[in-house]
């Protein structure tokens, strides 16, 4: 009987937290607290700053790189396809699909009407009225 009572006046003291009870109260919490936030801030801005210098050391090498071989950036190869884009070569084979006039390539229906329109004109009249109905 005497370890079951050790136990259970062991856990009395964590039971009265867990059921809701008081918690005791330390006086300097709060400024430790605020201290420990302040750490972690510092800590982060650190990392960041850190992180801007590793980040701008490798931007340098990238820039070398570059600079050795005649590479450009890849904001910079976009902007120059677009604007390539925008200003087609007057004897250009390859053009936008929209700068193809009106009337050229797509419109195979009236190819189709003309087609059977023609076919109609050499058929025999009886045969040509039996198409028109």
């Amino acid at each position: 009987d005497q370890p079951i009572v050790l136990l259970c006046a062991g856990a009395t003291k964590d039971m009265g937290k867990m059921l809701g009870g008081e918690e005791e109260k330390d006086p300097d919490a709060q400024k430790k607290e605020e201290e420990r936030q302040e750490a972690l801030r510092q800590q982060e801005e650190e990392r960041k700053a850190k992180h801007a210098r590793m980040e701008a050391e490798r931007e340098k090498v990238r820039q070398q790189i570059r600079d050795k071989y005649g590479l450009k950036k890849k904001e910079e190869k976009e902007a120059e396809e677009k604007a390539a884009l925008e200003q087609p070569c007057e004897g250009s084979l390859t053009r936008p699909k929209k700068a193809i006039p009106a009337g050229c390539g797509d419109e195979e229906e009236e190819e189709e009407e003309s087609i059977l329109d023609t076919v109609l004109k050499y058929l025999p009249g009886p045969l040509q009225d039996m198409f028109k109905k």
